[in-house]
């Protein structure tokens, strides 16, 4: 039996919270599956940030890359500025190891009222290219504190980006329902939208199982709240992915059932896998926080690690815990961090042995 060696940051905030709870979902289900997990604590963030003026080690990205996959809290703190929090941790790994996919799962799920009206269950992937785009470090500021300041971000499309997450949508929209819906603004953004466009179609045209649809990004937004049971898969730049993607996690009852999955494709990296949300210091150490973004990241991560059966008994066992109305308040409930998670671990026991013989469903999505 091979050891997975995962790199485990809890990082700020909810993070300390909602990933022990996660971690210890995952070894229950470990020893259930007879799998060998090896968590390795890093206590990287905001406070390591003010102790040593960064927020990882110098040889962080040396440490991380002898692991198969990172597991992250959530990381962000009023104290420090979101472009040193981001910057100088979560961008560097996904960038270094190169995560250009971020996979993001919407799903309505029993025991969580959705705030839409309608009763027609959502099931869609957002397929959010990860490594370039808006997100760029091209550009800066001139003329500081005068009357003419000025700041120019320049978006960076690659044929090469935009190529690998098109397959990527288009391979996974071929084994659902085929469809494969494309967020573009190439009415008002003149240069890169139309090429993202054209790309995307190039790559759509392998798979001649895939309907294709480009929708514009502002229409998708409305699409996403009026009628987001119609959607099956969403391929979308850095910044419309991110949006379209907390959009799709609201309209499903809460942002922290979220989960996501950065993705290294081919193996040659780790993976890192996180909850959307944030770290919510508002309600950080008071047990208020939801962990099913996390630990369903969690699940994300067993299935990428070769383990769909593990992944799936653990996606059963909190959806099971919701369904019985063991939820946190965020949810409607009125369950603890502890007692929801509590709930899981009982649950997971308790579907034990409808994952024993290899015959339950597989799919973490």
């Amino acid at each position: 039996m091979s050891t997975h060696k995962i790199a485990v940051i809890p990082g700020d905030g909810i993070g300390n919270e909602v990933v022990p709870a996660a971690v210890e979902c995952l070894e229950r289900i470990a020893e259930l599956h007879s799998l060998s997990l090896e968590f390795t604590y890093f206590d990287w963030g905001s406070e390591y940030y003010a102790k040593h003026g960064r927020m990882m080690a110098v040889d962080g990205l040396d440490q991380l890359a002898k692991h198969h996959a990172i597991f992250l809290g959530a990381v962000g703190s009023p104290e420090v500025p979101d472009t040193e929090s981001l910057w100088g941790l979560l961008i560097p790994i996904r960038r270094e190891f190169q995560q250009y996919i971020n996979l993001r799962p919407v799903k309505t799920l029993d025991g969580v009222a959705s705030p839409l009206a309608a009763k027609h269950p959502i099931d869609l992937l957002i397929v959010r290219e990860n490594n370039e785009g808006e997100y760029s470090e091209v550009g800066g500021r001139i003329y500081r504190g005068q009357p003419e300041e000025s700041a120019m971000q320049t978006s960076v499309f690659t044929r090469l980006g935009v190529l690998r997450a098109a397959h990527y949508a288009a391979r996974l929209a071929a084994s659902r329902r085929g469809q494969l819906t494309s967020a573009t603004k190439s009415n008002g953004i003149v240069h890169t939208m139309p090429f993202w466009d054209e790309v995307v179609a190039e790559a759509v045209r392998e798979y001649p199982e895939v309907t294709l649809t480009s929708e514009l990004v502002d229409a998708l937004a409305a699409h996403l709240v009026l009628k987001p049971w119609a959607l099956d898969v969403i391929v979308a730049s850095n910044l419309f992915g991110d949006i379209l993607s907390d959009l799709g996690s609201a309209a499903t009852g809460s942002i922290g059932l979220a989960p996501s999955a950065n993705l290294n494709p081919e193996g040659d990296y780790p993976s890192l896998f996180e909850p959307v949300h944030g770290s919510a210091p508002d309600i950080a150490g008071k047990g208020l926080a939801n962990p099913v973004g996390q630990i369903w990241s969690g699940a994300m991560m067993l299935e990428h690690l070769g383990h769909p059966e593990a992944a799936a008994h653990l996606q059963a066992a909190f959806e099971s815990a919701l369904r019985d109305g063991s939820g946190t308040r965020d949810v409607g409930g009125t369950s603890s961090t502890s007692e929801f998670t509590a709930a899981v671990l009982s649950a997971i026991s308790a579907l034990a042995g409808d994952y024993a013989d290899g015959t339950a469903a597989t799919s973490v999505r």
